[in-house]
């Protein structure tokens, strides 16, 4: 029995540990070419804590087959780190300047009576933060949008200059993406996304002497709001439906990882095109282990690698937790803090990255 037992391991840790290398493809391989590795780069941090536990349960018997897991684990370390800061950056330095990005999910339009995260609550938590410049995502407005920028001004100090594209939703209603700043915004501009609601727009700043180009940023998303809802309740009940939920679910995320491989690779051009340093940040709704990430981070450095600690999820919804919201900059800015604060007004955490300028 006890041998049989270490075979079907044995099959299981093989299977695993094959997937967890073919989700390091992800960020290779672009899924317009090939869409497979971009759905086990999604899965990454599930399928390494997989592989952990087996290499764990081979440890403690003391067979070799352990280093199944350990090896193919290590040879992705990278990513790994990308997830997980261990230490807590030394000294605290006081920043030039703030940035904070948060996808509100148009104040919880959709979440029904009751829900956690009004207008309010999270403007409260802006005013609480008080970033310099500050990316929203999912902005929503159902009527005046004039009113809420003006909310939004005073809850972090007043005198601001805001950057706001919107788009109507029918019965007044208006969403789209927004950043406000305390200092002078001397240039605006929109990237289109063809075929998507989804909006990038970059707004030229002066702090002090310099100038930077901050890209706010809510790529395609996998439109799955409405299976969210009952997703658990269709596996666990009529089992046709159930598979047509899946199939449709897995077109979505198909679809999604196209369509963002396709704007990180316009986007990129546009950043790579910037006469100023620049700040990339907002919801790129993909994780670290994947192309569109990797694209558009390539010759910028990561502020949560820079200066965070800990674990760097920043979804947390009804699909398990993951890492999708960015703060990215130039080399010529150092970020010397980064923190999530993880409240529940959303299914995203707000980020927030000090920065010095870098002479």
């Amino acid at each position: 029995m006890r041998s049989l037992f270490r075979k079907i391991l044995l099959w299981i840790n093989i299977f695993f540990a094959a997937c967890l290398l073919v989700s390091y493809l992800a960020v290779h391989i672009s899924p317009e070419d090939f869409i497979l590795p971009a759905f086990f780069g999604l899965f990454y941090p599930y399928l390494l804590i997989v592989n952990i536990f087996i290499a764990a349960v081979w440890a403690v018997n003391l067979k070799w087959q352990a280093l199944i897991s350990v090896v193919v684990i290590f040879a992705g370390f990278n990513h790994m780190v990308n997830y997980i800061r261990p230490s807590k950056p030394s000294g605290a330095v006081t920043p030039d300047f703030t940035l904070m990005s948060y996808n509100v999910r148009l104040f919880n339009l959709y979440e029904g009576p009751g829900s956690p995260g009004t207008e309010n609550e999270i403007l409260e938590l802006v005013g609480n933060e008080m970033p310099d410049i500050l990316c929203i995502q999912e902005y929503f407005s159902g009527g005046d949008w004039g009113r809420l920028n003006k909310r939004i001004d005073r809850a972090i100090g007043g005198n601001t200059e805001s950057h706001v594209k919107m788009t109507g939703m029918g019965r007044g209603s208006y969403y789209g993406i927004a950043t406000f700043s305390r200092f002078p915004i001397i240039g605006r501009g929109e990237i289109i996304h063809p075929n998507s609601s989804s909006f990038t727009i970059y707004s030229d700043i002066v702090v002090e002497t310099d100038t930077f180009r901050v890209f706010n940023n809510h790529l395609q998303s996998f439109r799955l709001r409405r299976m969210e809802r009952s997703f658990l309740g269709e596996i666990t009940g009529n089992r046709e439906r159930s598979m047509s939920e899946i199939r449709s679910m897995s077109v979505s995320l198909r679809d999604g990882f196209v369509k963002r491989a396709s704007q990180a690779t316009v986007l990129k051009a546009f950043i790579d095109s910037s006469p100023y340093p620049v700040i990339v940040t907002g919801d790129f709704n993909d994780t670290p282990v994947s192309y569109s990430y990797r694209k558009i981070r390539k010759g910028l450095a990561d502020s949560f690698l820079k200066s965070g600690y800990g674990t760097g999820f920043t979804y947390k919804g009804k699909y398990p937790p993951n890492r999708i919201d960015y703060i990215l900059h130039d080399t010529r800015l150092k970020s010397v803090s980064f923190s999530i604060a993880r409240v529940k007004f959303s299914d995203h955490y707000p980020v927030k990255a000090g920065f010095i300028i870098l002479d």
